[in-house]
């Protein structure tokens, strides 16, 4: 199941913007994150697929889902706008945004093409 995340997870886990300018992620897996809200339909279309990945690659990737009402920071660190945005974190390398509600063989292509992770 996709675990929730808090800014403190995030600065455990992924990157300490509290501490460090530039990026540096922290992880031994590339992550994941919806980032979403409980009112929001595309969000309530995209989150069966969410936790169907998250079952399908697990120990692969690490898949995060951010609640943006509840966590207003986080969101507002990554300009979070318009939900559901979607953020890949690969190991090595910057993290990528994208916004709307993508398919799933979508998603398994994105994972494929940013993350080099074939299933």
């Amino acid at each position: 199941m996709a675990e929730h995340l808090t800014k403190e997870k995030f600065i455990e886990r992924i990157f300490d913007y509290e501490n460090e300018t530039e990026w540096k992620y922290k992880g031994e897996r590339p992550v994941f994150i919806d980032f979403y809200a409980d009112w929001c339909g595309p969000c309530k279309m995209i989150a069966p697929v969410v936790e169907e990945l998250s079952k399908e690659y697990e120990g692969l990737i690490d898949i995060y889902k951010v609640d943006t009402e509840d966590q207003q920071e986080l969101a507002s660190i990554f300009g979070i706008r318009s939900i559901p945005s979607l953020l890949f974190i690969p190991l090595s390398g910057q993290p990528q945004m994208m916004t709307g509600a993508v398919p799933k063989d979508g998603l398994i292509q994105i994972f494929e093409d940013v993350f080099k992770i074939k299933k």
